[in-house]
C-alpha cells in the first residue's frame, strides 16, 4: 500500500506546526477536572443505553452529574478571580 502523503503533498501538507503550543497545552492542563468528570457522566450514561437504569444506576448518573457541574463551577469561579479589577 502506498502512502497518500508521499504521493500528494496537497493532501496532507506536513508542518512544523502540529504540535499544540504550550499555551494549548496549558488550557487543557486546566480544564482537565471538567474533561474528566464529563468522562465519568458520559460513562455512567453509557452504561444503560441498552437496558433500563437500577436505583445504583440512576445514583451514579446524579453522581457523575454533580461532580461535573461542580468542576465547571469551579473553573469559572477561578476564570473570574484570575480577571483583572473591573473586567468583570
Amino acid at each position: 500500500m502506498k502512502s497518500i502523503a508521499a504521493l500528494q503533498s496537497i493532501v496532507t501538507p506536513w508542518s512544523d506546526g502540529l504540535e499544540p503550543s504550550d499555551a494549548e497545552l496549558d488550557a487543557v492542563d486546566w480544564e482537565m477536572p471538567l474533561i474528566l468528570a464529563d468522562v465519568d457522566l458520559l460513562d455512567a450514561e453509557i452504561a444503560v443505553l441498552d437496558r433500563t437504569p437500577s436505583d445504583l444506576d440512576a445514583q451514579r448518573i446524579r453522581r457523575a452529574r454533580r461532580r461535573m457541574l461542580a468542576a465547571r463551577r469551579d473553573l469559572i469561579n477561578q476564570a473570574i478571580a484570575s480577571m483583572p479589577a473591573g473586567a468583570a
